[in-house]
């Protein structure tokens, strides 16, 4: 399976926004673009391809996906009758690793990705390992038993009395639970990138 090697901060530094979630972002520190000469480069005049290209990195790049796996997402959003845009961020927020994230159990996606991997997660009681697995309306998202009395779930547990959820999910910080209470929409669907754009760069 492919991979991204590239260090994250790097990647933000590219794209001009903060795509890991650390709260020390190199970003913040060195806004020029990455490399040798990237304090004295100046970011190039893109045309219309180059824009629309441009949000597609940093969609894929924000999600941690490949483009085979982030192209399947655009086509299902493009066979469902209505807003595509909304349709294909909704399908990446529902995404398992991603509502670890967002639950607080994790600081950033990429951390999430990995706790799901190693199997630290149940979904209605049931272990998933997968971090793509699409989350729906309804389903319970746990640290699992036995993973309970791991260091990392124990400096997880302030951080997630202090973490606000969005106002689809709910979490019970003191059972290490959460829960998909409603599809995101509205604010809940506005990111770092343009997806009208990614649409378009499909379409042509």
């Amino acid at each position: 399976m492919g991979k991204t090697l590239k260090t994250t901060c790097k990647m933000c530094r590219r794209e001009g926004v903060s795509l890991c979630g650390k709260e020390r972002c190199a970003l913040k520190r060195r806004s020029s673009l990455p490399g040798q000469h990237g304090p004295t480069q100046k970011n190039p005049r893109l045309s219309s391809y180059g824009l629309q290209l441009r949000e597609k990195q940093k969609a894929k790049r924000l999600y941690g996906i490949m483009e085979t796996q982030f192209r399947r997402y655009f086509d299902d959003a493009r066979r469902k009758k209505g807003n595509t845009s909304e349709f294909l961020i909704r399908a990446l927020e529902l995404r398992l690793d991603n509502v670890v994230y967002r639950l607080g159990f994790a600081k950033t996606r990429r951390q999430a990705r990995q706790m799901v991997n190693h199997g630290f997660f149940t979904v209605n009681g049931q272990l998933v390992d997968i971090p793509s697995f699409a989350t729906k309306i309804g389903q319970e998202i746990a640290v699992k038993e036995n993973k309970r009395n791991k260091k990392l779930i124990d400096s997880m547990r302030e951080q997630l009395s202090k973490a606000t959820a969005p106002k689809w999910l709910h979490t019970t910080p003191a059972d290490l639970k959460g829960k998909v209470v409603t599809l995101p929409e509205g604010e809940d669907l506005q990111t770092v990138f343009d997806p009208t754009l990614i649409v378009e760069l499909y379409s042509r």
